[in-house]
């Protein structure tokens, strides 16, 4: 049982128009807090926000049956504090407990000082909101935004785009640390699942684990000579691969030995299905390894750059080259926004294997279906093809889309002229927006999976346009 709100206030509770709120203060905390007062003490926009919310229960589920669960609008208020302040949940579970006005924002009065937010139950209700429930919300707040600012219903917006990497919460990849995380990870489920249907075979399972290891480090201390005699390059080599052959070696055992368990608890029928589903996963993660090594170290051979995985638990993770100075790579995903003059994101995706002239001319019909007024929008060079400028000028206004290479006459006398040069000049301004989501939550995202990862981007998108939102109340 599911409400958006409580709507009968207890006895101590402080009505959320009533907080009173630091506007001296240069922290988020306050910023963020009188966005949403502004949201929930706006007529027209907390209705809004409320019926956009339960969506968040699933359909067809009797919302008057089963206790009392976390109320919608708590989910909103923290998952946005947690995401504007960078904080993970153990930091949010204090603040939760602790601090005075975000604990009046959630609707605990003098009554309710006892009251305290498990870890537990903070990361299952902060994951019940979905991104595409976030976005809604974010339209609104974008258009309340609006308001405030005084623009007016026919003035047009002026966009300007970008990309950036967001980093996935992963380590960095090699073959054979990816072959020991999969060989681990299926030890240690085979052992947990031997364990509760009380099968004998994987008791030292965890002494196993350290062999492994063992011959892990073993290869990865190895390393090529630097040295001009070739007999000693060639020795060198020898040991590299005998070292990597014994690893694989020993890991192959144990995989046989996986499976042969795997083949008898099915036949018994004492393992739910999915359960070894979930170790298979594992066991074809760690075959593709072995392969890998083999064809790079033992036969010598380049392994394609798109038959290779970053890892094997956040298997959405791409390895991606910007060409900024002092940064190689980056492990994550990229992430394009769409920002208006004032200061709001008004649209945002996430890039799974796609580059930034794939996603120019989506970006703005996505845009202009939520906010007709769109008719300006800037990009850098790499935005650009001949078929995008085409499509944009369909649809826009004014372009602003610097051509790759070399320019012809007309191209010249485009890029030349002053309104393109001021309107690339302020196109600068999206770097400020990009630095921001960074330094509230967008450098590394610690949630699981493609759907967390795309979560956590529009919650940290939502937490802004709140925070700018507080900030001109």
């Amino acid at each position: 049982m599911r409400k958006v709100i409580e709507q009968q206030m207890k006895i101590g509770e402080v009505a959320i128009s009533a907080i009173e709120l630091d506007l001296r203060s240069r922290d988020e905390i306050p910023k963020i807090l009188i966005g949403l007062q502004h949201i929930y003490c706006t007529p027209e926009i907390r209705a809004e926000v409320f019926t956009i919310l339960k969506d968040i229960v699933p359909k067809g589920i009797n919302s008057n049956n089963g206790r009392p669960g976390m109320d919608l609008w708590k989910i909103l208020v923290l998952g946005n504090i947690r995401l504007g302040c960078n904080w993970d949940y153990d930091k949010l579970q204090e603040i939760a407990n602790n601090h005075k006005t975000l604990r009046q924002m959630l609707g605990h009065g003098i009554l309710e000082e006892d009251y305290q937010y498990a870890l537990q139950t903070l990361k299952d209700n902060v994951s019940l909101i979905t991104s595409e429930v976030l976005d809604k919300i974010n339209q609104v707040v974008v258009k309340a935004g609006h308001k405030l600012v005084g623009k007016k219903g026919e003035e047009d917006l002026k966009g300007r785009c970008d990309s950036f990497v967001v980093e996935a919460d992963v380590h960095y990849p090699t073959d054979i640390n990816l072959l020991f995380d999969a060989i681990r990870k299926v030890i240690n489920l085979i052992t947990l699942i031997c364990f509760s249907v009380g099968i004998p075979g994987w008791r030292q399972s965890q002494h196993n684990i350290r062999k492994i290891k063992k011959l892990f480090r073993k290869v990865q201390n190895l390393k090529r000579s630097t040295s001009k005699d070739e007999k000693k390059k060639a020795r060198r080599q020898e040991l590299i691969v005998e070292a990597h052959q014994a690893y694989l070696d020993l890991v192959e055992s144990f995989l046989e030995k996986v499976k042969e368990t795997i083949k008898i608890l099915r036949e018994c029928r004492l393992a739910k299905e999915e359960m070894l589903q979930q170790v298979e996963k594992y066991i074809k993660h760690a075959q593709r390894q072995i392969n890998q090594i083999k064809t790079r170290v033992i036969e010598g051979t380049t392994i394609p750059h798109d038959e290779k995985v970053f890892s094997i638990f956040e298997e959405h993770t791409e390895w991606i080259c910007k060409g900024k100075a002092g940064i190689s790579q980056e492990l994550g995903l990229s992430v394009c926004i769409l920002e208006d003059q004032y200061g709001f994101i008004l649209n945002h995706k996430v890039m799974e294997k796609q580059t930034d002239d794939k996603v120019t001319v989506i970006m703005v019909e996505e845009a202009k279906e939520k906010f007709s007024q769109l008719n300006r929008c800037s990009f850098d060079k790499g935005f650009y093809s001949p078929t995008n400028k085409e499509e944009l000028q369909k649809l826009l206004d004014k372009v602003v889309l610097p051509k790759k290479g070399k320019l012809s006459l007309s191209d010249k006398e485009e890029e030349h002229s002053e309104e393109f040069i001021g309107a690339k000049r302020q196109h600068s301004a999206v770097e400020s927006a990009i630095n921001a989501l960074e330094n509230h939550g967008l450098d590394r995202c610690p949630d699981h999976g493609i759907s967390g990862f795309k979560r956590y981007v529009a919650l940290a998108v939502l937490a802004r346009n709140i925070q700018i939102l507080g900030n001109i109340v």
